[in-house]
Formats: structure tokens, C-alpha cells, sequence
């Protein structure tokens, strides 16, 4: 059995995202037979009693980065002193950083969740601020045994911009609770339950709403659709940097009645908002992994339309080549949704969908394949 400290990011109470849904499934879905985690998070004083004392906080997300730098080395170094860790798993780059010496000496793996300085480029970070990224990423990655990246997109990714050797890298795909997007409602009793209407249909996207996730396109699309498909609604689900500018594109198209703002949708809401929609669409531009929206949507048992970006097609296209938009641009998301709504393509049954995410993307299945990779690290 291997006893890993586990490093991530911050906790999923406390900032939904894909990463934080990754590492919280992750340690949930360990074969303890065969592995054990100690977690590390940047989070509130809740963590230890909402994981029973298996995930602690290092530091809270407000202070200052040298201060959670100090914490986090503070917090691990007792256990590691100690012989009582045998591998450590790092989920980001920034918190693998203080502990680089031990990277060395302990078997590493880094399970690489996308490429932060890059992204944070496409968001417009200062030139400076993402060359120091890119520099810790350098550092951390270079002294992993192996490295776990959710697509061959992303292990592309990891051999081009960061020059890893390829032997080192292994492609797991992200998994999905099966049980928590298993539910028994019609599409029409969902959408009473979320207070949707029962008679259009209706587009969802639940995204980190940032300017590579394409959100703009499809506000675009929906509006050269419009005229013909006057019922159509599309939700977006989320928020960040660009939702005030969202809801200005939305206002000056005069789209209110066929684009909403949801918000943070709750996570208690996610499988219901999921179920109640008639298809998810992914315009993602750049820097997509993987997409977690992906298998979530088809665990509901809901189709999902997606743009040719990173690992989205590789999960979309052995099951619905034709649900994958023939590029990035707002014409062929537009062309795409309007053969949708015109009954022009053949859109995968609700069944299909769901025993497509149970057969290739259970959870257990997944952490077992992680496992093996730890393994491998230890040899």
C-alpha cells in the first residue's frame, strides 16, 4: 500500500472548479487497499471536519503567497521527516514549489491539470507574471518520476512547451460520480424543480466564465439564431472576470430573452441544471484539457456539442463524432446548433449517453488507473 500526500490547490467548498472536483473525486475514490492519502488545500478551518481529518488547510486563500509557501512546507514536513509518506502527488505547480527539495528525495507524480502560465497569457496577465509561472511549473514538473495529464492533448503539451521527456508522462482521463448525476426525472420535471421554462429549448453551459472558454461565440450564434428559432434559451452557468461583459454583449444584442445569466449555479443544482437542458454546448477556444462538462452532461444523460479543442474530441468523438463543431469559429458553432434545433442531426438517446459515461468513465475505474501510475513512480 502507498501512503501519499496529496497537494492541491483550494477545496471544492470553497471554489468549484475542475481541479477541485478532480483532487476532491480523486481521494473519495482511492483503492485504500492499494493506496492512502493525506491531503493538503489552501481552504477554510472546515476542511479537516468535512473530510473526518484526511484533507487539512494549510492556509486560507487571502494570505499572502509567502506566508501559504511557509504553511504548507510547516504543514508537511513533519510526516515526510518522518518516513510516514511514501509518495507525494502534486495537483498544482505553485504548491509543489516549497517543497522542491523533498521532490527530489520522495517519488513524485504531478498530475498536470493544464498549463497555468499559459492561461494565464490568454487572460492577459502581466509578461512578467507569466514568465515566473512558467518558471515554477519548469521546476516542479522537471522533478516528477511522472506526470498524469488528462489527455493526449495535454501530454502534447507537457513534451512541447515544457520539454518533458515523453516516457514520463501517462494519459488518465477525469472520471465522474455516476451516482450523482444518476437521477430518474423527465427533462420537464427537472425543469420545474429549477423554475425553468417547459416549452423552449433550452442550451446550457456551466463554465468558469474567462475569454478562452469561447462564451462570446456562443452569445453570437444565438443571436444569428434567434430569428428562426425564437424559443431558443441559452444558460449560462458560472462566473469570473467577464461576466459584467457578458451581460453587456447580452444587452446591446437586445438578447434578453434568449440568454441568461445564471450565476454560480449550487453544486447540489449541477445534476438537475444538467437533466433539465435539451443540450450542453463547449466553445472552449484554447487550453482545454479536458472538460469535465463533457462527462457530467452525458452521466445526466444529456448530449453535449463541443469545439475541436484540446481533449474534448477525444472524449466526444468515439461516441459522437458529429457533436464536435467543425471548427472554433462562431459560423460553425452556429451551423452546428442550428442542424441541431432543425432536427438535422443525429442527436445520441438519453440512454446512449449514460452508458457511454458509465462504461468509460467510472470513477473507481479511474483512481485505479491513477494508482497504477504511482506505482509505476515507485519502481
Amino acid at each position: 500500500m502507498i501512503r501519499t500526500l496529496q497537494i492541491g490547490d483550494e477545496w471544492l467548498s470553497d471554489r468549484e472548479g475542475g481541479l477541485a472536483r478532480y483532487y476532491f473525486e480523486l481521494l473519495r475514490h482511492l483503492h485504500e487497499d492499494r493506496a492512502t492519502a493525506t491531503g493538503l488545500v489552501v481552504g477554510s478551518e472546515g476542511v479537516a471536519a468535512e473530510t473526518h481529518g484526511q484533507v487539512t488547510a494549510f492556509a486560507r486563500a487571502d494570505d499572502s503567497l509567502k506566508n501559504r509557501w511557509l504553511a504548507l512546507r510547516k504543514a508537511a514536513m513533519p510526516s515526510l521527516r518522518a518516513g510516514q509518506i511514501d509518495l507525494i502527488a502534486c495537483h498544482f505547480s505553485l504548491y509543489g514549489l516549497p517543497l522542491l527539495d523533498r521532490l527530489v528525495s520522495t517519488p513524485t507524480v504531478v498530475h498536470f491539470h493544464g498549463p497555468w502560465a499559459a492561461e494565464s497569457g490568454v487572460e492577459g496577465a502581466a509578461g512578467w507574471n507569466e514568465r515566473s509561472r512558467a518558471m515554477i511549473e519548469g521546476l516542479v514538473y522537471g522533478r516528477a518520476q511522472r506526470l498524469i495529464v488528462l489527455s493526449d492533448a495535454f501530454r502534447q503539451e507537457l513534451v512541447r512547451r515544457y520539454r518533458v521527456p515523453e516516457d514520463r508522462v501517462r494519459v488518465v482521463p477525469g472520471g465522474v460520480d455516476l451516482e450523482r448525476f444518476n437521477n430518474c426525472l423527465s427533462r420537464r420535471e427537472a425543469r420545474e424543480r429549477l423554475g425553468w421554462p417547459t416549452d423552449r429549448q433550452i442550451l446550457l453551459t456551466v463554465r468558469r466564465q474567462v475569454r478562452r472558454m469561447g462564451l462570446e461565440d456562443l452569445i453570437d450564434a444565438v443571436n444569428a439564431l434567434r430569428t428562426a428559432h425564437p424559443d431558443l434559451l441559452l444558460l449560462l452557468g458560472g462566473s469570473g472576470p467577464i461576466s459584467g461583459a457578458l451581460r453587456e454583449r447580452i444587452a446591446e444584442k437586445g438578447l434578453e430573452n434568449n440568454v441568461r445569466l445564471l450565476g454560480r449555479v449550487p453544486d447540489a443544482d449541477l445534476p438537475l441544471a444538467y437533466r433539465a437542458a435539451d443540450m450542453s454546448v463547449v466553445p472552449t477556444q484554447s487550453l482545454e484539457g479536458f472538460g469535465l462538462i463533457v462527462l457530467e452532461s452525458l452521466a445526466a444523460g444529456t448530449p453535449v456539442l463541443a469545439t475541436p479543442v484540446g481533449g474534448l474530441p477525444e472524449i466526444l468523438r468515439p461516441f459522437a463524432p458529429q457533436c464536435v463543431f467543425a471548427d472554433t469559429s462562431t459560423r460553425a458553432i452556429t451551423e452546428r446548433i442550428g442542424d441541431m434545433l432543425g432536427g438535422h442531426l443525429d442527436i445520441p438517446s438519453e440512454a446512449k449517453c449514460r452508458a457511454y459515461a458509465v462504461e468509460n468513465f467510472s470513477w473507481n475505474a479511474i483512481a485505479g488507473r491513477v494508482v497504477d501510475v504511482y506505482e509505476d513512480a515507485m519502481r
